[in-house]
């Protein structure tokens, strides 16, 4: 049901997924899974892919174990490898009819606004086009300061900054349970997690395969991330063949349910930054509209104050110099400099190129 209502997905894959202990391709996995992808496609939903693998296969063809390899050796290692992961994946998908790109991404792509919006825009524009992005760590220029070590974190920052409704972590369980069941033949499944209390957090194991970096615990530390981002996550087994159709049938897995919406996990993060780069000066019109709960139009904007870029917050001022609302800018202010006073409909002949038509929009904007 989660994922049925979901529009933008995250499905993450580990490098188990794709080859397995005997350095074997799992070919006919991967088959299976973008079947699934088509499946969702057709059903006018957003997929990304989040895959590991880059080192592993890049291990493969230069026949070197992992274990022995230093960070340095690690980048060179990734950047073959990054050819073998993409070409593994365009060959597969393409049967598929399935069009995909490629995205590198670093911690610090994430974790900076500026560079978490470009993103985003990057991905939505992808979609646009009707491409699946896949999204890697981008393991040739990260060093271990600024790495997140792991795809699980990444692919919770992922469906943090795309505002996805679901993020899927396939693993090599069926899900988190009450005992490693590996070990323990009474384990139990957790189907439906609410509170990431403490008592789930020690739950977690730390330990992974020959090509995973992370085990358990990376899961639960995605899952709080997107229970702060009001995104749905669930922790699968990856190894079945059509991994995606077997949580939609089967429904087995750990789902883990954010307390929040993501318009609200939004709309707090906004309120909760302290200082904003900008002012920005509307008249009676857009006031009325923006009390209206109605996005800021470039025909309200009457004045500037500061210099600031997309993505950027700024505050909102009204006809009597009152502070009414602050939000996140969809234009820098030399853009909004030129666009100020004019009907949405001219912006792209002002600036010269497509842009959004909201200056503020309703979902980045929160009332003072």
């Amino acid at each position: 049901m989660h994922l049925e209502n979901s529009k933008t997905i995250i499905v993450k894959i580990g490098s188990s997924l794709i080859i397995d202990d005997k350095k074997a391709i799992r070919q006919k996995w991967l088959l299976g899974l973008a079947k699934d992808i088509k499946k969702f496609k057709k059903k006018n939903k957003n997929v990304i892919i989040v895959s590991s693998g880059a080192i592993a296969l890049g291990c493969k063809k230069l026949n070197i174990v992992k274990k022995k390899l230093k960070i340095d050796q690690s980048q060179a290692i990734a950047s073959v490898g990054q050819i073998e992961l993409m070409n593994l994946f365009k060959a597969v998908f393409a049967e598929q009819k399935i069009n995909i790109s490629q995205i590198l991404l670093t911690l610090e792509d994430t974790e900076k606004r500026r560079r978490a919006i470009n993103a985003k825009r990057t991905i939505e524009n992808l979609f646009d086009l009707n491409f699946v992005p896949i999204v890697n760590e981008n393991d040739t220029i990260a060093t271990s300061e600024i790495k997140y070590g792991d795809n699980d974190r990444l692919a919770s920052r992922v469906a943090q900054i795309c505002d996805a409704d679901c993020l899927i972590l396939l693993s090599d369980v069926d899900g988190l349970y009450t005992k490693n069941p590996k070990i323990h033949k009474d384990a139990k499944l957790l189907k439906k997690i609410e509170n990431l209390d403490q008592n789930i957090i020690r739950l977690a194991s730390g330990k992974t395969s020959e090509y995973g970096s992370g085990g358990m615990k990376t899961k639960i530390d995605a899952a709080k991330i997107c229970a702060l981002s009001g995104c749905k996550m669930a922790i699968a087994n990856g190894l079945k063949e059509r991994p995606l159709s077997n949580i939609l049938d089967k429904q087995t897995c750990t789902w883990f349910i954010p307390k929040i919406s993501k318009l609200d996990a939004r709309k707090k993060w906004i309120a909760s930054t302290l200082h904003e780069k900008g002012r920005l000066k509307i008249d009676e019109g857009a006031q009325n509209a923006l009390q209206k709960g109605k996005s800021l139009l470039a025909a309200g904007v009457k004045s500037i104050e500061g210099s600031f870029n997309r993505g950027d917050q700024i505050k909102i001022i009204g006809i009597n110099n009152e502070e009414l609302a602050i939000g996140l800018s969809s234009f820098s202010s030399e853009e909004i400099e030129k666009i100020k006073g004019h009907q949405s409909n001219k912006i792209e002949e002002i600036l010269g190129y497509k842009a959004k038509s909201e200056v503020i929009h309703k979902d980045d904007m929160v009332e003072i």
